[in-house]
């Protein structure tokens, strides 16, 4: 029997294959990616659902909540099943007040590192990105060091895989130039869409790119284009989005979060949602760049 995931079709991601529409876990923390949820068994349940419908790609990180994320996932999922790609990131860390600063020595990325390992309970890290920091935009600068500490712990076998999120073409050119990169995690949505040129030199490349954000945020996209679009096709604006990012690049692999089992079969039906010529080029009329809502991924 076809599962929902499926349905979105498949790209490969460092040495395995994964459905195209995979699982971000942010939400299941508590109020701004801080502390426990409401709810944890139906944090749990969230995820053991999205399992049965064929993810097989879940996007965390240790500092949301933080460490809670990474042990409900646990808790859910343990032992996870063979096909399920775990993606974590590192590069930030915590405040009791709910700030975000960077945490980029090699020091940090290897705490971060054995915490991610240590909460979700694995021997090996699947994927590991490297976030840099900034808001609206990449900041640009080197990424040699953190990178380099990173691959280490590669070659040392604790991790498989390294991305970079929230880079410029310039970095990931520089983190290219250390070790080889399984995917990019950047800003990307149907309305903030700068990252056009690095989208497709990536698919040329047969490397995944992951839009964080592709729901727009915090705040959903809003657009009178997008309420129209999705009524005419008898969907959610939020599906036609996701649809929309689908049909872009066949290496666009998305994460959307949620933390309600259905928002969860939503998104994931999104994959069954066929947008015409006159669909698309109303939605790329929309265009323009986003704003990042504060806070960091």
């Amino acid at each position: 029997m076809t599962t929902t995931a499926e349905k979105s079709g498949e790209f490969a991601f460092g040495n395995r294959t994964v459905h195209r529409i995979g699982y971000g876990s942010m939400q299941l923390a508590g109020p701004h990616v801080m502390g426990p949820p409401r709810d944890r068994a139906a944090a749990v349940a969230v995820l053991r659902r999205a399992v049965e419908l064929g993810v097989d790609h879940i996007d965390t990180s240790d500092y949301y909540g933080p460490q809670v994320v990474n042990e409900i996932i646990r808790e859910a999922l343990h032992p996870y099943p063979d096909e399920l790609t775990i993606v974590t990131k590192v590069g930030a860390r915590r405040t009791p007040e709910g700030g975000w600063p960077e945490a980029l020595s090699a020091d940090d990325l290897r705490a971060a590192v054995h915490e991610n390992l240590e909460h979700l309970g694995l021997d090996v890290l699947p994927v590991v990105n490297l976030r840099l920091p900034g808001f609206a935009a990449p900041v640009e600068r080197s990424l040699a060091e953190p990178f380099q500490a990173l691959a280490a712990m590669q070659q040392e076998g604790l991790i498989q895989h390294l991305g970079v999120s929230n880079v410029t073409a310039q970095q990931l050119a520089e983190a290219r130039s250390i070790a080889p990169v399984a995917c990019v995690q950047n800003h990307f949505n149907l309305v903030h869409r700068d990252d056009y040129p690095l989208v497709d030199a990536l698919a040329r490349d047969g490397v995944p790119y992951v839009p964080f954000f592709p729901l727009g945020g915090f705040t959903p996209i809003q657009s009178a284009a997008l309420e129209t679009v999705a009524r005419r096709l008898d969907s959610t604006p939020m599906q036609v989005a996701l649809a929309w990012l689908l049909a872009r690049s066949p290496n666009l692999l998305l994460i959307p979060g949620t933390s309600s089992e259905a928002h969860l079969e939503e998104n994931l039906a999104a994959a069954a949602r066929v947008l015409g010529p006159v669909e698309l080029e109303e939605l790329d009329r929309i265009g323009g760049t986003g704003t990042l809502d504060p806070g960091e991924l």
